[in-house]
C-alpha cells in the first residue's frame, strides 16, 4: 500500500515508456503521443535509444504539457515498464505518488516495488497468448494494448486513438482490425481491473492549434530543396542519415521531371566522409547548390578539404547534427559538441559561418538561408543541429516560404560583363566587403577562366609565394568574416520583468528549456535577460548585450564551454564575466537544470537584489 498521496494532475505529467530495441514499441509510443496531441494537449516527446539494432534496452520520454512547454522536464509521473533488464532503475526513476504500469503476467514479489507509488499491473502477455497466434503478431499487439489501457487510465477519448490508427494503416484493412481489437482489448481490461481514471489525466484542450509535430532531420531535408540544393554526397552516420533521406524523398516529389520522369538531382553515397565533402566541393565550385549531412566524426574527417573551400572560396554547405564525443563518443545520444571544430575547421587560420536552429521550423528555415549564405560569402556554412533535435518530433510552427523569394547567387560575373572588358580578378576585393567576384565555368567561352588553387596565390588567382600576396588575402578573407556578420540571423532577446545585471545566452536546442527556465526563475524574483545567438560570426548585438551585463551565464550542453570559449576569442571578454552552465550527459538539458544553477550561482554570489539601483 502506498505511503504517499497518488499525485493528482491533469495535462501536466511527464510519462516513460521502458522497451527493448527492436520489439516494435517506437510506433505505439508515438501513436499514443499523437493521441495526446489529438486531445489538444501539447507533448514533448523524446526517443532514448541505444547504438545497436535490437536487443538492449530503450525508453521513450513524453512530458504532457497544457502549457506548452517544449523542453525535458526530468523526472517521471507514468512508467510502463515493459523491460525486465531495466526494471529497478525504471522503478527508482518514479517520483514519489507516481503510477508504476507493467506486464502482470508474471507475479513480481513485494520487494521489487516501492511503497510510495501507485502500482497497476495487466497480464498483456497473457491477453495475447490467448488472443494471437504468430509469435511476433504478439509481441507488437501487446504494445498496442498497453497503449488501449493507457487511453482507459488517463481518460482520454477511445476515438481519437482509434481514428488515428485508421489513419496510418489507411488502404491495409485487416491491419485497421486488427490493431483497433488490441486496442479495444486494452482499454476494456483496465476499464474492468484497474481504478480508471488515475490521478494524472488529459483532458480536451485546444494548445495545440495549428502547430505541426515533425522532426529536425526532416525539416532539414526539406529546407535543403527549398534552399535550391541539386546535389547531395554523404556518408551514412548518426544521427544525421535522415536528412540525406528526407532530402531523397522530397527530390523525388519536387525535383522530377514531369514531362519525362527524370530526376534533376544527384545523390551520391560516397566511400566515406572525406569523399563526400570532396563531391561538394567540385558539384558547388561548378555551380550547382550542395551539400552533404554529418556528425561530429564526419566532421573530423573532413577538416582538410574545409579548409580547401575557405581558402578557395568555394560555396558548400553541411548540416552537422550533433552527438556526444569524443571519438565514436555517444552516437545516440545528444550534446552541443562541434562548435570549435566547425568554426575553425582546418589547420592554419580559418573560421567557418555556423548557423544555429532551435527547432523543426528554423532546420528548414535557416537550412535554406544556409546556401544563400554560402553563394553570397562564397565559403561553407555550418547547419549545427543535434540528435535532441534532428531525430525527435517536435511541435512547431508550420514552415512558410515567400514564393517570390529568390536564390542570392552572390557576386558572379555574367558573359556580358566579361564581353564588355570589366576587370575581373578571382580574388580582388572590389567592393571592401571582401567578397570578390567569381565566375561559374562555362559563363564566357574564352574569359572569366581562373585556376582554382589551395595554395597562395595573388588578386588575380596566379601563383604566388609573395608574403604580400598572402597578407592580403588572409586580410581580405577576414573582412570577408567581419561582413557576415551582418548576414547571419540575428540573436534574439528576451528582457526581464526587471533591469538586471545579469544576462544569459544560450543557442539551439537548449532553447525550450530556457525558455521555461527563464520562467522559472522570475517566478522566484530570480531576474536574468536571455540572448539566443542563432549564428556566427557574432552579431554586434551579441557584444553589446555581455557589454550591458556585469556577469552572463552562457547555457550549453557540452564539458568544454566551447560558446564561450568562442565568445571570448572573438570578443576579447574578460572569462571572469562568463560563467558556464554546462550539461553533458547525453541527455537534452532541462528547465530545472538550468534554473537551479543559476539561482544557486546567485546566491553563492550573494547578490541580492539581482536589480540595478534606481535613482529615485
Amino acid at each position: 500500500m502506498s505511503t504517499v498521496q497518488p499525485l493528482q494532475k491533469c495535462n501536466d505529467f511527464v510519462i516513460k515508456f521502458a522497451n527493448i530495441n527492436g520489439t516494435g514499441s517506437a510506433s505505439a509510443n508515438e501513436l499514443f503521443a499523437r493521441a495526446v496531441m489529438g486531445m489538444g494537449v501539447p507533448v514533448a516527446p523524446r526517443n532514448i535509444f541505444p547504438s545497436n539494432i535490437q536487443g538492449l534496452p530503450t525508453w521513450y520520454e513524453m512530458r504532457v504539457s497544457g502549457e506548452g512547454w517544449l523542453g525535458r522536464q526530468g523526472g517521471c509521473d507514468l512508467m510502463v515498464a515493459m523491460n525486465p533488464q531495466t526494471w529497478d532503475r525504471d522503478v527508482a526513476e518514479l517520483a514519489p505518488g507516481g503510477y508504476l504500469f507493467y506486464d502482470s503476467t508474471k507475479m513480481l514479489p513485494r520487494s521489487r516495488f516501492r511503497d510510495d507509488i501507485t502500482v497497476l499491473g495487466l497480464p498483456l502477455t497473457e491477453i495475447c497468448t490467448r488472443e494471437y497466434t504468430d509469435p511476433r503478431q504478439r509481441q507488437l499487439m501487446k504494445n498496442i494494448l498497453y497503449v488501449g489501457a493507457l487511453t482507459a487510465l488517463l481518460d482520454m477519448d477511445f476515438a481519437v486513438v482509434e481514428g488515428l490508427i485508421s489513419h496510418q494503416f489507411r488502404g491495409k484493412d485487416k491491419l485497421i482490425a486488427s490493431n483497433v481489437q488490441a486496442l479495444r482489448l486494452g482499454y476494456d481490461e483496465a476499464k474492468a481491473t484497474l481504478p480508471c481514471p488515475i490521478g494524472l489525466r488529459v483532458e480536451r484542450s485546444d494548445g495545440v492549434g495549428d502547430r505541426i509535430f515533425i522532426n529536425g532531420n526532416d525539416a532539414c531535408g526539406l529546407g535543403a530543396v527549398y534552399g535550391g540544393a541539386t546535389v547531395a554526397a554523404w556518408y551514412p552516420i548518426t544521427p544525421s542519415t535522415s536528412v540525406i533521406e528526407a532530402f531523397s524523398s522530397y527530390c523525388r516529389k519536387y525535383r522530377t521531371d514531369p514531362d519525362n520522369g527524370m530526376a534533376r538531382y544527384a545523390i551520391v553515397q560516397a566511400e566515406d566522409e572525406l569523399a563526400s565533402i570532396g563531391m561538394v566541393i567540385g558539384a558547388s565550385w561548378n555551380g550547382c547548390r550542395a551539400f552533404t549531412a554529418t556528425s561530429g566524426p564526419g566532421i573530423s574527417l573532413m577538416q582538410e578539404f574545409f579548409g580547401l573551400a575557405y581558402f578557395a572560396e568555394v560555396p558548400a554547405v553541411i548540416f552537422n547534427v550533433q552527438r556526444g564525443g569524443p571519438s565514436t563518443g555517444m552516437p545516440t545520444r545528444t550534446q552541443q559538441s562541434d562548435l570549435l571544430a566547425c568554426a575553425y575547421a582546418s589547420h592554419g587560420d580559418t573560421k567557418h559561418v555556423l548557423l544555429f536552429p532551435e527547432d523543426p521550423y528554423e532546420c528548414f528555415t535557416l537550412g535554406a538561408q544556409a546556401f544563400d549564405l554560402a553563394e553570397r560569402l562564397q565559403t561553407p556554412v555550418f547547419v549545427m543541429s543535434d540528435l535532441d533535435i534532428g531525430m525527435n518530433e517536435v511541435l512547431c510552427k508550420p514552415f512558410d516560404w515567400d514564393d517570390g523569394r529568390r536564390y542570392d547567387r552572390g557576386k558572379v560575373m555574367s558573359a556580358a560583363e566579361l564581353e564588355a572588358g570589366k576587370n575581373f580578378g578571382r580574388y580582388l576585393d572590389v567592393e571592401g566587403d571582401g567578397i570578390p567576384y567569381r565566375t561559374i565555368p562555362g559563363t564566357h567561352p574564352t574569359k572569366g577562366a581562373f585556376f582554382s588553387r589551395g595554395t597562395t596565390r595573388n588578386a588575380y588567382a596566379k601563383y604566388s609565394e609573395a608574403g604580400t600576396d598572402y597578407i592580403y588575402n588572409m586580410e581580405r578573407l577576414r573582412r570577408k568574416f567581419v561582413t557576415a556578420r551582418k548576414l547571419v540571423p540575428a540573436p534574439v532577446v528576451q528582457k526581464a520583468s526587471q533591469p538586471t545585471r545579469f544576462g544569459a545566452i544560450y543557442y539551439g536546442s537548449t532553447s525550450p528549456a530556457m525558455a521555461e527556465a527563464f520562467a522559472m526563475l522570475e517566478k522566484q524574483g530570480v531576474h536574468v535577460d536571455i540572448m539566443r545567438v542563432r549564428g556566427f560570426p557574432f552579431a554586434d548585438e551579441v557584444m553589446d548585450f555581455i557589454a550591458e551585463h556585469d556577469h552572463v551565464f552562457v547555457v550549453e550542453q557540452n564539458e568544454s564551454a566551447q560558446l564561450r570559449t568562442l565568445l571570448i576569442n572573438e570578443g576579447d571578454i574578460d572569462p571572469k564575466r562568463l560563467i558556464r552552465v554546462l550539461h553533458y550527459d547525453g541527455t537534452p538539458i532541462t528547465a530545472r537544470f538550468i534554473a537551479g544553477r543559476i539561482a544557486g550561482i546567485v546566491q553563492e554570489s550573494n547578490v541580492t537584489p539581482l536589480r540595478k539601483q534606481v535613482a529615485s
